[in-house]
Order: C-alpha cells, then structure tokens, then sequence
C-alpha cells in the first residue's frame, strides 16, 4: 500500500455542519512538509496558526507568511508556547516536525491543554503510534515519506493503472484507458462502463483538453477512438479470493497414542514409506545414503551373527563391536598380523574384509552427504543476487524506505526492475533484487539505461536527484523518468525544464492528507489523477452530521466525490453503491475525492453545488408503464411515491423535483425502459 497509515480506533469522527466552525489549525513545524500542510489547509479556508523553533531566514513557499493568522516563535513541547498558539480553540493540531521525538512530546503536552483537539502526527513508529491512539483518542499519524509510495511505483511503471488500495480485503485499482481503433469498448455509451465493480471517473474526448474533477463527463457520449477512459473498477483477484470461505472447521484431534497404534499396520507403514521414498526423488544423494545405510545395518546384523555361531564362547556385544570395528575400516586392526592366537576360517575373515570394504564405501556416502550439505548452506549464506535485467526493467536509483518500497511493489507487479544504491545493501532485503552498488555515475552504465523502460530517482538528497535525474534523461531520452522532490519551487523549476518527466514532490502528497485527516477524515490512501492528489476516504455518518438524509447522488454530484464503498450498521459492505442509497446515522462510506471536494463536505450545504435540471415526463405507452414509472421516479428522485404516481396519471408533466444532470439521465433512461417517454429541461 501507499505509506503506513495508523488511524485512532476511538477517533472521534466530527459532524459536517454547516457553516464552518471558527476554530483554528495549529501546524507545528514549518518545514517543507509543514508548510505544505499550510498551503492544503488554507485551501479549505481555515484560520491557521503556526510554531516553529527559530525564525526562517527564507521560504520555500513565500507566500507563507499571508497564510497564516500568526507565528509563534519556540518550542511546541512546551504549555507557554502552546497556550500562546491558542491550542484551546485548535481544532485541530499538526505536528510535523523533522524530529519524531519532538512530535510525540509534544503530542502529551497538546492532549493535556486540549482534551479534544485532533492530533495529526508525523511518526514512522508503528507499535508506539497504536498504543499513543489508544491513550490519546483522536490521534493520527502518517509517515510522509511512504504515503506517495504506490504514486511513485505506479508512475514507474507507466502503465495504464493511475492507482490502487484495499478496502475490506478487496482490491480496488483506478485505470485509464485509451481506446484503440477496433477496440471492443468503442461505440458503447459511457454510462454502459458502469456497473456493480466499476465506476467511471472521467471520459477525454480525443483532441479535447483534460477536465478536472469528477462527474464532469457526459454519461449519453459514445466512446470513440483515441478517447481516453478513467475508471474505478474492484479487481477479479480480490473478487476471486472473497468467494473462499472465511474459515475451515476444525477437526477433532485424536489422542497421540492412536495415531501411533493406527500407523503401525502394514498397510499405513508401507504407504508412509512410499510417500517418503517419493519425497527425496529431487535428492538422489540422500537416496544413495538410506540404500547404503540399510545395507551396512544389515550387513552388522550379519557378522554379528556369523561371529556368535562360529565362536559360541564370545558374547553378544563383542561380536557386535568387533563387527562395527570391521565396518569402520578395522580390518588391519584385526587381521593386521602374522600372530593370530584365536584361529580364523578363511572364509570367516573373507567376510571381514567384505565388511571392512563395504563399511568404508558407507563411510565413503556419508562424507559426500555431510560435504553437500555444508557446500549447499555455504552457497545459500553467499547467494548472489539475480543478474540485471536487458531490457523492459525499471532502474530504482536509491534504496533507502522509499525506494525499498517502490521496488517491492514493482517486484510484487512482476515488473522487472534493478535497484542503484551507493552504499551495501543487506542481503536479507529485497534477495531477489538485482542491485547495483557503487557510485551512481558508473552503476547507471551498469543498468542497461538505454533499453530500460524508465528511471525512478528516490534518494533522500534533493540536488542528487536532480543530477542523477539529469543524466539518466540524457542516456535514455524516450524512456519514463520520474523524480523525487521536496520542494515546491524546484518541483514546478524542474517539471518545466523535463516537461515529460513526473516530478512529484512527496511533501506536496503528503500534506494533503495530512490536511484531510486534520478535520477528522481518515485518510486510507491516496492516487494522482490529472496531476490531481485524489484521497481514499472514509466517513461515518452521525448524529447532526449535514451527510445524514442525503441520496448518495446528492454526495457524489453535489459534492463533487465518488462514492466506491457503503455499509449499513454491520451489513456487509458494498462496493460501488447505487446512487439511490439514502444514508442514515451509523452507515458508512468510503470516497474518492481532491481536497475541494473534501472542502465541500466539510463547509456542508453552503458549498454543496446546485441541481439545475428537472425531468419532463410526455407519454406512457400502457397502464403497466404508468405503474412503473412511478416507482422509479420516487427511487431515483427521493419524491414521495404518491407525488410520482400523481404526475404519472396527469401526463404530460414536470417533476418539480430538482436533479444534478447525472441523476436525471438516469431517470430518463429507466423512464424508457419501463416503456414511458421523458426528457431532461433545463432550470432557467
């Protein structure tokens, strides 16, 4: 997934009133991440106040100064500089410093002045974060350098996946497609492409410029080549694994003592040794060794036995023993001299020798078995890694979290790809990645840059990846190439000077869901589309909640968002949810949206666009039509069913009920198929 997100079990979700609350955001730590924070907060109108340790000489963003209501210099562990800052009329308090440490002290010291504020936190801790959830409440953190992870793995890969994530196990992923000629979705309606797994985002006509947000396509167009289609769509692997069962029964365990009385029969011993002999087929040494163990057990059995008849006053144990000092090359120890005072038949020390012999050749078996065995511990410890793909492979430069992210995700894609670092890899990290380690200079001539499919450039150091960016451009000009930045001015500096690279500042990522998260959203991942940060975000409906009563029609075109999942109470969820959907305390809902949307949301009815479109209802063909399209004039258009059945029976007529235009196409198309003719009027 996108980076690790840790959300408080007990975070208490906040009602969408409207107007906006006159609270104020408090950001702690104005460094590049920080004032990304300010930028996104600011989007949604808020007051924000700011704390920072030093005064800054400079800013990245040098607008930052106008956005916020005031700055206190200090340090943010401390109650004097809090109190200061007002935390008690915070809303909601942002602790993003460079240091974890800091964010977590400071973090206790906000809970005790302000019981009920948000705390959003910039930690990678992930053990410590869930037990600070559980003694804070309202508690948040993120590790912004692994939230864009699947931006950047996505981006590298350049294929028609713009993103992915799960929810309630299943995978959902967002594609763009662009329709070929002779491709099998042409000529279709664009409101065809919805259905019970998939949702469409937007259509691109061809030759016509991209349109930002969502809903903003014409559900009646026909796609046509050359049109570029985007698309939520929960895929056939998360489908297929939600159709096995959950859980097994657990049979009942029979004692020891019968398992072992049950195996001792003939028939269930010569089948478990069956199984075992089939078993070491790929090990043919071992084979050798049991064929050749059996044989020398038997042959000790043997000259045990012939020594006990021949000389019946020796014991048992002495002949055992002599015997075993045969098998172990003891022939000469033995029969060595000329003196023997004890006579020995020639045939009897004929047999010595063939034990001697066959006991050496045993002893032989076993030290080529022991010898495998350390050879092959020996290569698995030093095994190499795999060679460097030829061609078609990613180059990840940079293998700190970020890029050991990246290339996991890629591995997990079956993309071929080839990791550059500067510094030894671990072997136990990421073994089946080719890495190339030196200088990155020479390990980019190393990498088959030419014929790779692009370049990802992940280090921790700003003006590295700017160089390394630079000369992987000029090796492979045609190939993808993607960079990591920190800062807004060199981001829009270097995305004009490679305007086909994707440079992507991780800091700008993540401070919008850090953002969103502040007004108590929880942020469960998020994508790039359109060169828009879209946020993966659930939520839950309550008491006073401005959401409470609306169709989902009316969230989806009123607020500008999509909803991809809806669960009722403890209802199993449901994923792309019909629009006809009314929600009420306690359900649940998770959407696409762009920090505009959630802005919407959060200001409530006061941004919530208007519907300017009615349904004119001419002819019903039969009394059968009449019957049904009143029932789907009151599903679609939330009207009471008595007002449906009235206009119904006094046609033609208007349905006074205003609709956003996505929803009275709809009804128009149902309108139709229960045989009765509509058409959508404008409101003038």
């Amino acid at each position: 997934m996108a980076g690790k997100m840790q959300t408080a079990a007990n975070s208490q979700q906040r009602s969408h009133a409207s107007p906006i609350k006159l609270d104020r955001f408090l950001v702690c730590g104005l460094g590049s991440l920080g004032q990304q924070c300010v930028v996104a907060l600011k989007g949604f109108g808020v007051s924000i106040i700011a704390i920072e340790e030093v005064q800054p000489r400079t800013w990245e963003i040098p607008d930052i100064p106008n956005l916020l209501e005031d700055l206190v210099i200090g340090d943010c562990r401390q109650e004097s500089v809090l109190k200061q800052a007002k935390i008690q009329q915070c809303r909601a308090v942002l602790l993003v410093t460079s240091s974890e440490r800091i964010n977590t002290e400071a973090a206790f010291t906000a809970r005790l002045l302000n019981p009920h504020t948000r705390l959003v936190v910039r930690s990678a801790k992930e053990n410590l974060n869930e037990l600070l959830s559980q003694h804070l409440g309202n508690f948040v953190s993120f590790e912004p350098t692994q939230l864009p992870v699947t931006t950047f793995a996505l981006a590298a890969m350049g294929t028609m996946t713009l993103g992915f994530f799960n929810l309630e196990g299943h995978q959902l992923r967002v594609v763009k497609r662009r329709i070929q000629p002779g491709d099998l979705l042409g000529r279709r309606l664009v409101h065809d492409f919805n259905s019970s797994t998939r949702r469409v985002l937007s259509h691109t006509p061809n030759s016509s410029r991209v349109v930002t947000g969502f809903h903003q396509w014409e559900p009646n167009a026909c796609v046509q080549a050359g049109d570029a289609l985007v698309y939520v769509e929960v895929t056939e692997e998360s489908l297929s694994r939600s159709e096995k069962p959950v859980t097994e029964t657990k049979r009942e365990r029979k004692p020891i003592w019968q398992d072992i009385v049950q195996g001792c029969n003939w028939r269930n011993l010569k089948r478990r040794l069956h199984q075992f002999w089939q078993s070491t087929y790929q090990r043919q040494v071992q084979r050798v060794a049991i064929v050749s163990g059996i044989g020398v057990l038997v042959l000790w059995l043997l000259g045990t036995l012939l020594y006990l008849l021949n000389y019946p006053k020796i014991s048992v144990g002495n002949a055992f023993y002599t015997t075993a000092i045969l098998l172990l090359g003891g022939f000469g120890d033995l029969y060595g001299g000329f003196d023997i005072q004890i006579p020995v038949p020639w045939w009897l020390q004929l047999v010595s020798l063939g034990l001697g012999l066959a006991g050496t050749a045993f002893v032989g078996v076993l030290y080529a078995l022991l010898t495998e065995m350390l050879l092959s511990a020996r290569f698995q410890f030093l095994k190499r890694r795999p060679p460097v793909p030829q061609q078609d492979h990613v180059v990840v430069i940079g293998l700190g979290r970020v890029g050991q992210g990246v290339a996991a995700m890629l591995q997990e894609f079956k993309q071929s790809v080839v990791g550059i670092t500067n510094t030894e890899l671990d072997p136990n990290i990421l073994p089946e990645l080719p890495v190339i380690t030196g200088n990155f200079a020479e390990a980019l001539k190393m990498a088959h840059l030419p014929t790779a499919k692009s370049v990802l450039v992940a280090t921790d150091d700003e003006m590295l990846n700017l160089e390394v960016g630079l000369m992987a451009h000029a090796a492979n000009p045609a190939g993808g190439l993607v960079i990591r930045t920190f800062e807004e001015g060199l981001s829009k500096n270097l995305a004009q000077l490679l305007p086909d690279a994707q440079v992507l500042c991780a800091y700008a990522l993540a401070a919008e869901a850090f953002a969103g998260a502040a007004f108590g959203e929880n942020i469960d991942n998020l994508f790039r589309l359109d060169n828009q940060t879209i946020l993966v975000t659930e939520y839950k409906i309550e008491i006073g909640d401005t959401l409470n009563g609306l169709l989902l029609a009316e969230v989806a075109y009123g607020y500008g968002v999509v909803p991809v999942l809806y669960q009722k109470g403890q209802d199993t969820p449901t994923f792309m949810p019909s629009d006809d959907i009314r929600l009420a305390i306690g359900d649940r809902m998770v959407v696409l949206a762009t920090s505009m949307g959630l802005r919407r949301i959060e200001e409530g009815f006061k941004s919530i666009l208007p519907k300017r479109w009615r349904v004119l209802v001419e002819k019903a063909m039969n009394p059968e039509a009449i019957f049904e399209g009143a029932n789907a004039i009151a599903r679609i258009s939330a009207c009471e069913l008595s007002t449906a059945r009235a206009l119904m029976h006094n046609l033609p007529g208007v349905l006074e009920v205003s609709l956003y235009k996505h929803q009275a196409q709809r009804l128009v198309r149902s309108l139709k198929q229960a045989q009765v003719r509509a058409r959508l009027i404008p409101i003038t």
